[in-house]
């Protein structure tokens, strides 16, 4: 079967991402093409949660553009899908009516769980099966996902919303935050995550932790791991050492100065600090050492379950996913 070029829509708290790729059944996804606009939807809600008129109209635009690139980059199918921002927006099914009907896209809303299932699966793929029993953290501008299995469906898979850019946004106001702000959000996000820890120590400990996102690849860059430049296949770590020697350095810095640090973009660096609060939490309360950053995440899961469906015969989407004709929909 000769490669087929795909391209995958991600609308996302903090971005709006286009990933092509040149794929088929049974090979490993080929990156052709990259195109993101930093949109921030999480941060274009009114006082009752609705995404507010200019960011649906941003929304729109930015779509448009979108389809734009896809049509120069030769997209012969578009899986266009939308995670945390659209998902508890108060007014998600006016933005998603709105979207198709200016746009023709259908955005599907994935669920958290179907979040942290799809990221979970191209962790797997990228890792392989010599992982054994895989512990995966993901944090995202909205939410984050935990998941752990043997197989390439987890056993236990949630989402919290405990995302970068929804926690700097709701508790850290100022610039730098005030120390008493940190405070209560590093007691907020360790209650939730602890509420969660045991429907995954029960499974036994893992063999591989890893984590994906752009929150995770920037504090282990922070601590030393490769530049991007340097290749995916190059391994990186973060250890949680390194977290708590960064953390207390973050809360003092203004954003202008996170955004000198090596590996930090402008438009993250106010939202490095509660990622790196999240991030060691996480490995505080499942006892974690230390992570290894995984290059594929929910993009390429994303794929990776369109792929099996052709493979198996199957014209159906991955979780959560409908076709470009179908309607849009929350799950």
């Amino acid at each position: 079967m000769p490669l087929m070029r795909l391209g995958v829509l991600d609308v996302g708290s903090n971005t709006v991402h286009l990933l092509v790729v040149d794929a088929h059944p049974g090979a490993r996804p080929l990156p052709a093409y990259s195109h993101k606009v930093e949109l921030r939807l999480a941060e274009l809600l009114d006082d009752g949660g609705a995404i507010d008129t200019v960011g649906i109209e941003r929304l729109i635009q930015v779509v448009k553009e979108a389809l734009e690139v896809a049509e120069d980059q030769g997209v012969a199918e578009l899986l266009p899908f939308a995670t945390s921002a659209v998902r508890e927006a108060s007014n998600a099914d006016v933005v998603l009516d709105r979207v198709a009907r200016e746009t023709g896209v259908a955005l599907q809303v994935l669920s958290g769980a179907d979040e942290a299932r799809l990221t979970f699966l191209a962790a797997r793929r990228w890792l392989g099966w010599s992982a054994g029993r895989l512990l995966l953290f993901d944090i995202g501008g909205g939410s984050l996902e935990i998941a752990y299995g043997v197989d390439e469906a987890p056993d236990a898979a949630v989402s919290l919303p405990l995302g970068a850019g929804r926690l700097t946004a709701a508790g850290l106001p100022g610039d730098p935050p005030d120390a008493a702000d940190v405070k209560a959000l590093r007691r907020q996000v360790r209650g939730e995550i602890a509420q969660v820890v045991g429907d995954f120590t029960r499974f036994g400990p893992p063999d591989r932790v890893v984590a994906t996102s752009k929150t995770f690849r920037q504090l282990a860059r922070l601590a030393g791991a490769a530049r991007a430049a340097d290749g995916l296949y190059v391994r990186r770590d973060l250890g949680r050492g390194d977290l708590r020697s960064w953390v207390p350095k973050l809360t003092v810095m203004p954003a202008a100065e996170r955004a000198t640090l090596p590996g930090v973009s402008q438009g993250r660096a106010p939202q490095l600090l509660a990622g790196a609060v999240v991030a060691e939490a996480a490995l505080d309360l499942f006892d974690v050492e230390s992570v290894e950053i995984c290059p594929w995440a929910l993009r390429e899961g994303v794929i990776l379950r369109r792929l099996d469906g052709m493979r198996n015969g199957a014209e159906r989407r991955p979780e959560g996913m409908a076709g470009p004709e179908g309607a849009s929909g929350r799950s």
